[in-house]
């Protein structure tokens, strides 16, 4: 029986293997494709970068040398390679976990592998979401399966979607294509790319102060004025510039940064639907004011699952899959454990996310956090942790009623930080430094640690709150 079952060998999946292994745990790394990487692996269209300052994007362990101040998708892929070659970590390919069961001892995946814990690396960028195309005839893709082989050049194509992805890859594909058709549902707020490439930690504290204005957004609204200077300096037309004005706080949507997606908006064979769409046809799409865009291909921009993944359906516990415990509202405590899954810690959890710092940051937080339950574990003797219901319960009030006053809830948008229950299930409402403090130690008084159960432990009943986790 394996120690540790990670699942997923993107960035969360490397950094636990090196972690893990480094603390003298055996570790087996399970990745559905051929290749590591993750969404770096996956995504591939044009123009694909981070978003996120390069010096900060990077195992604090295994610092990366970027070549500009935000790295292309190639160089981080680049990077993930030469850093799990370099510690050893070498997954088993084309190995896709159907199923993931607890029977009470240990987890059994597949019906053939079993590992005393697993860890979820799968990360929240990894699963698109592609609508139905219905009757168009025409060629289809996501952004995250971007179709290399179908020659844009000369073509009428149609983007759906105004979100991150977009953002990047329209400016690229605007001066080869015929015509661009930009199907926009809500105006993001877009503000200018910086070029200067800073030491790590002073990026790390110029993004942090970012999370002052999160909290509070009337500093939003101060900050924000970059993306107006952004939008006035590259539109002229009066009708287009109202069209792309948000009508939301900066922040309550993700951050998005370019030089150059206004300018290629303003381009003769652009035209800018700033409307849903309706249907499809076997030619084109219907707007929602009924007008049809003729068109030959179509390439969703439509973000991914967040609130949703798949792998929540084939962990099961008790008769009951993840999917099932969360009914579309993911809760964990401190976005790691989830009550009722013994032994079962996920990475880049529920309510982890920032609008202002680094993935890694946020991986090797927690990577901290679950090195010290294995270590604990594993020196106590102990089979098994399941983290307390009432312990879960009293950390995920305290984090919705602090996101109650942030701008994620209070910008006046609706996001994908909303999950389908209308419950922001996605964001941390506070600093990362105060994340990197509270996700630190384990503490084996907020987990059922021996067998029984949360009321046994607590002598009182389960479902009660307990008093406020400590800060």
């Amino acid at each position: 029986m394996t120690d540790v079952v990670v699942i997923g060998a993107g960035p969360s999946g490397i950094g636990a293997a090196i972690r893990l292994r480094a603390q003298g745990f055996d570790v087996e790394v399970l990745e559905k494709s051929p290749e590591l990487g993750g969404t770096w692996r996956d995504n591939t269209y044009p123009g694909c970068a981070c978003d996120v300052p390069s010096s900060l994007y990077s195992y604090s362990f295994a610092p990366g040398t970027w070549s500009r101040a935000f790295a292309g998708q190639r160089e981080i892929l680049q990077y993930l390679r030469i850093t799990a070659e370099r510690h050893g970590v070498r997954p088993r390919y084309g190995t896709e976990v159907r199923s993931a069961e607890w029977d009470g001892a240990r987890w059994l995946i597949n019906g053939e592998i079993s590992a005393r814990t697993i860890v979820s690396a799968t990360g929240p960028w990894h699963e698109p979401k592609i609508p139905d195309a219905g009757p168009f005839e025409g060629e289809v893709f996501h952004s995250a399966r971007w179709n290399h082989d179908y020659d844009l050049r000369g073509k009428r194509v149609a983007v759906v979607g105004t979100g991150a992805s977009a953002i990047q890859f329209v400016p690229e594909i605007q001066s080869t294509v015929d015509q661009l058709y930009l199907f926009q549902r809500t105006a993001p707020r877009v503000l200018p790319k910086p070029s200067a490439k800073l030491p790590r930690q002073v990026v790390f504290g110029i993004m942090e102060l970012f999370s002052v204005g999160f909290r509070h957004p009337r500093i939003m609204k101060l900050v924000q004025k970059l993306g107006t200077y952004n939008l006035r300096r590259a539109i002229e037309d009066d009708e287009l510039r109202a069209h792309l004005t948000p009508d939301f706080v900066l922040g309550c949507k993700r951050l998005l940064m370019s030089n150059t997606y206004y300018s290629a908006l303003a381009r003769p064979n652009v035209e800018l639907v700033p409307q849903a769409v309706r249907s499809f046809t076997p030619n084109g799409i219907v707007a929602a004011d009924g007008t049809e865009r003729e068109v030959d291909a179509v390439i969703f921009g439509t973000g991914f699952h967040f609130s949703d993944p798949s792998v929540a359906k084939r962990v099961v516990s008790g008769g009951r899959t993840l999917a099932d415990v969360w009914r579309g509202s993911p809760q964990a405590y401190l976005g790691t454990s989830v009550h009722g899954f013994p032994n079962l810690f996920l990475l880049l959890g529920p309510n982890l996310g920032t609008g202002h710092s680094s993935a890694f940051t946020v991986i090797e937080t927690q990577l901290n956090y679950i090195t010290s339950a294995l270590t604990a574990m594993r020196a106590a003797g102990w089979p098994v942790v399941d983290v307390r219901e009432d312990v879960q319960h009293a950390y995920n009030t305290e984090v919705q009623q602090a996101l109650q006053r942030t701008v994620y809830n209070a910008g006046g948008c609706v996001s994908y930080y909303l999950d389908a229950n209308g419950r922001n299930s996605t964001m941390w409402p506070w600093s990362t430094i105060r994340m990197m403090r509270r996700i630190r130690d384990f503490d084996p008084d907020d987990y059922v640690t021996a067998g029984g159960t949360a009321a046994a432990r607590t002598g009182s009943p389960a479902a009660e709150p307990a008093e406020q986790p400590r800060s």
